[in-house]
């Protein structure tokens, strides 16, 4: 199976992959049913994930909603440290997440918009380097592993912030390659697929990000949080919901 998943992110473009992997997903669910790991997105429970990534991951995908580690985390850090499910928002959701979208589309608080550059599930077609809003016009803004997929990051964070209202808030959250470097590392000259992985992680990334992540968003005049409920949670939950022991939630505020 980590072969099969593997080969396919590879080869078959992110675009065709939303439109089509869920259905077959939904049916291996039945061959994982079981009460091990349970997703905290659509509260289903089975033997363990699914194995996912490039570089496949154990016990990674929830089959049911497609929620993976880091979606899994941020829904626990949405019900426990926000407001979000509550209060009335208009939101921007740039490169949307299949395991979010009908949730977030249901819930009767907020105005949901989604948009991208290539995604068939987004309703707006955007360039993150000119997203087309006018300022102060969201409440909340989620982009989650995109910056280390455009020309300039710091381009994007400022125009997030542009389209931010004032006490807005964001989660921008990016890939981790551990040991973390002291600074991001890019370099434009950097071009063919092979080179693009060796350098930075994976063959569509332009940069690998490092320590200095944190500045770069309050370098665009976020007000950046680096929140650590992960490693506040007891050890039974963290296995539980199968969470990323090492990520911190990026929540930044305009």
């Amino acid at each position: 199976m980590k072969q099969i998943i593997s080969f396919l992110l590879r080869k078959i473009p992110r675009k065709y992959l939303q439109l089509v992997s869920h259905h077959g997903l939904r049916v291996l669910a039945l061959f994982y049913s079981g009460n091990n790991v349970e997703c905290t997105v659509c509260h289903s429970t089975f033997r363990k994930f699914l194995p996912y990534g490039r570089k496949s991951r154990e016990n990674a995908l929830c089959p049911k909603c497609l929620a993976l580690e880091r979606h899994r985390l941020i829904w626990l850090y949405l019900e426990r440290k926000t407001d979000f499910f509550t209060r009335k928002n208009k939101m921007l959701h740039i490169a949307p997440e299949l395991c979010f979208m009908d949730r977030f589309e249901s819930l009767p608080n907020l105005d949901y918009i989604t948009g991208d550059i290539e995604s068939p599930l987004a309703k707006v077609k955007m360039d993150i380097h000119d997203i087309p809003f006018e300022e102060n016009t969201f409440d909340v803004i989620f982009c989650n592993h995109v910056l280390e997929h455009v020309e300039d990051d710091i381009l994007a964070m400022k125009e997030m912030r542009r389209v931010l209202k004032p006490g807005g808030w964001a989660i921008l959250q990016v890939p981790f390659f551990y040991p973390l470097k002291k600074e991001t590392y890019e370099d434009k000259s950097i071009t063919s697929p092979a080179e693009r992985e060796k350098a930075f992680g994976q063959d569509d990334h332009v940069r690998m990000f490092g320590e200095d992540y944190g500045a770069r968003l309050a370098s665009a005049g976020f007000k950046v949080t680096e929140d650590k409920l992960v490693m506040e949670l007891s050890e039974d939950e963290v296995s539980r919901f199968a969470l990323p022991r090492q990520e911190i939630i990026f929540r930044v505020e305009k």
